[in-house]
Order: structure tokens, then sequence, then C-alpha cells
């Protein structure tokens, strides 16, 4: 199958790039619903899957808003008002969604869930729970501040101690595609976007598609957003009068996961800090626990929150909360001095 959506020149001129906090929170959040981790996070998924099931999340707002496949509630993805949104930014806009676009979302999430009863795929169910749910049929509403409170929570157990690495691939995808647009133009910038996505003569195609974008159903422009978590597919919002949004698989995702730190790197870094810091450091790749530092160094737990806050006071580490532990991630100053190379 195949949906269009037509260019005028105007278009064209609106057509822009954004990195969306809350696009990643639906696509992540519906990763985790699969029963098996796609291979490319793999690695991401076996630290955050606990942690999320631990919150209860699993079984909240956003887990009925968030099915495993088709739909998403449209108003989880409001039309950011800049290339770098905040996350808390596009939970104000959420809390301002029209109550009629929250109902139309929640009674096609309704009908949805109905069907696949009715054609006995209702019990299929995953590790965050078995879908949307028809009891959002015929909903008028919805708790948004419960809900965003939500979404905070699952940001700070499965997105903030990546943050530094996932926007860093996303921004390096902005950037490589405003410099195509500057060298080609908006058209072949859009001819690569996908392999699912091609266009020509004034017209995005979009194949394979049960579902998609058209200019009756949004307004003029098209709002291109690279998602480290949307892969393999593309997936696109129509709600009107906004412009459509097409989130699509960012460049470099393959090596999001890989270890980055270098020897030579975190020896010429301990230089400055001192080995144990750098060391530390060089630990956070993947964010980690002051229990779990103490123990891959055997040093004490004393110790080790020492080296972590006169980290965190440098502003190369982060804290966040995650149950009764707290986790720490390297920030983005810091891969800079650890992982020299690009890998995007």
């Amino acid at each position: 199958m195949e949906t269009e959506l037509s260019f005028s020149a105007a278009d064209l001129a609106q057509t822009r790039f954004a990195v969306s906090p809350m696009w990643e929170v639906v696509t992540s959040f519906r990763l985790l619903r699969e029963p098996v981790d796609p291979p490319l996070h793999r690695r991401w998924a076996s630290q955050v899957r606990p942690r999320v099931v631990r919150a209860g999340l699993d079984r909240g707002l956003l887990a009925r808003l968030v099915p495993g496949g088709g739909f998403l509630a449209d108003f989880l993805n409001p039309t950011p008002t800049g290339p770098f949104p905040t996350l808390d930014g596009e939970l104000d806009a959420i809390r301002r969604t029209p109550p009629d676009l929250i109902a139309r979302d929640l009674g096609k999430l309704g009908r949805i869930a109905s069907g696949a009863a009715a054609a006995g795929a209702a019990g299929a169910g995953d590790d965050l729970g078995d879908g949307p749910g028809n009891d959002l049929a015929g909903e008028p509403g919805i708790d948004l501040e419960r809900l965003c409170d939500e979404i905070t929570t699952y940001w700070e157990l499965a997105l903030a101690p990546y943050w530094a690495r996932i926007r860093g691939l996303l921004e390096a995808d902005v950037f490589h595609r405003a410099r195509q647009v500057a060298e080609h133009g908006s058209a072949r910038v859009l001819g690569e976007l996908h392999e699912t996505v091609r266009w020509d003569d004034g017209t995005l195609r979009l194949v394979r598609r049960a579902c998609g974008i058209t200019r009756d159903q949004a307004g003029s422009g098209l709002l291109l957003v690279p998602s480290a978590f949307a892969w393999p597919k593309v997936l696109t919002r129509s709600v009107a009068p906004d412009p459509p949004q097409l989130a699509y698989p960012a460049r470099g995702i393959g090596n999001l996961w890989e270890p980055r730190t270098t020897t030579t790197a975190t020896d010429a870094v301990a230089g400055v800090l001192g080995r144990s810091r750098a060391l530390l450091l060089a630990e956070l790749d993947t964010p980690a626990s002051t229990t779990h530092l103490a123990a891959a160094f055997g040093l004490s737990a004393a110790a080790v929150s020492q080296h972590l806050t006169a980290l965190k006071n440098a502003g190369l580490v982060t804290a966040h909360r995650s149950g009764r532990s707290v986790l720490y991630a390297r920030t983005a100053v810091a891969d800079a001095l650890l992982c020299p190379k690009e890998l995007v």
C-alpha cells in the first residue's frame, strides 16, 4: 500500500527538522513492548526493561496509549516549536491538548483494541502489558497530570541516563541532512530518508503503509524527526492545523550502544583528573550505580560517592533516581573527552 503527501513550493520552504524527546519516549516505550529485543537495542533494553517493570509503568496510562504496534496516540507528540525542544516544554504542550483530540485518540485506540479482541489477538501480551485495552473506548478524557508524571518517571529510568549519547546521534543526523539540503536541496534529502520513502515530482510517497499523511489531515510544511528507536520503520502524525510529522530512523543507529571509550583517551584524562576518576568515567560508558562501581573497582562506596560528586560538580556526570538507587551517567562533555572519534 502507498500513501502520498503533495508539496507546493511553500510546503518545501516550511520543511524543517527537530529532535523531539517525546518521539523518543513513545518509540522506545513501544520497543520495550516487543516480546524479543531488537538486536540494535538489546544492550539498552536489557538494562531498562527491569526498571520500567519495577516502577509499574507496564500497567499505567502510558502503556494504554502506546500499544505494541499500530496507532500511537497523536497528542503524545505535539509539534515542536523549535529544533531542540526540551521534555518539559513538550509536556507543557501535552497538558494543553484540546479535549477533542484526546477523545479522538482514545476512541481510536479503543476501537483498535476491540477489533484485536474480536480477532482473537488481544491475549497475546508481552512483558509490558497486553496492549491499549478497550477500557479507553468512550472515555471523554484522561488525567494529563498523571500521564505527564508517568512520562517523567519513564524518562528518568529509560532515557535520561543515556540522553547525551542519544541526543548526539540525533543532532548529528540533523546537521548532516541540513548540509545536504544546503548542497543538494530538500528534494534529494526527502528521497534519502528511508527505503520506504520516495520523492517523486513534488510528491512524497510512503510505500507499504497502512496509514499515512495527507494535506487534508494536516497543515502546510513538513516536520522531519530523526529517532533512535523508530527503526526499522517510519512513523507519522497528521493533526490539522499542525504540519505533518515524519519520524524516521537516524543515521548511525548501529553504533549507538557500542562501547566508545578508548584506552588512549582514558590515560590522557587520567593525567588531569586522576586515575580513579578517569576509570570511573570510562566505566560509565553504561550508566551505573555507586554500588556497581564500588564492586567493579574494589573501592568503598564512600570513596566512589566522593569521586562521583566531584565529577558531577565538574559537569562530567549526571545523577538519575532509579527506585532506591541512583544511576550515574556521563555527560556529553565527558564523552567528548573519552570518545574523540565521531560514530555517525
